[in-house]
Formats: C-alpha cells, sequence, structure tokens
C-alpha cells in the first residue's frame, strides 16, 4: 500500500501532514510546485493520475489524497 502520508512528509518535510484532516492548500504546506513533486512521485510508484482530472477535494487533506491513491490502484 501507498503511504500518501509518508510521500507528503518527503515532499514537504511538515509534520502537520501526519493529522488526516490538515487543511493542506489553505495552511501553505503545499504549494503548486509541491503537487507537481507529488504527482510525479505517484508516477514513480506506478500510479499515474491526470492532475487535471482529479476532483479538487482530494487535494485538500491527507485524507483525501490517500483515497485518490487509493481509488487509482484499485483501477
Amino acid at each position: 500500500m501507498i503511504d500518501a502520508k509518508k510521500i507528503l512528509m518527503e515532499i514537504c518535510e511538515d509534520e502537520r501532514v501526519l493529522d488526516d484532516n490538515q487543511e493542506l492548500i489553505e495552511s501553505g504546506i503545499l504549494d503548486s510546485y509541491a503537487y507537481i513533486m507529488l504527482f510525479s512521485k505517484l508516477e514513480d510508484l506506478g500510479i499515474a493520475i491526470v492532475p487535471t482530472r482529479v476532483d479538487k477535494n482530494y487535494l485538500k487533506t491527507p485524507m483525501g489524497i490517500q483515497k485518490m491513491i487509493d481509488e487509482a490502484q484499485k483501477k
């Protein structure tokens, strides 16, 4: 299983990402560059996600990103 929190920690080095409900965008934890890094890392792990086809609500919290990853793995 791919762990979204582990990936987020690698990208942003901020322990707030360990909180499932942490707001990532409004808090400034993840910016546009960090999202590019996130999708790139996921692609390296075999999860191809098209950013323009992702429900933006998934990108708001670590829990949402984990759900996005889990759904992509089912395909």
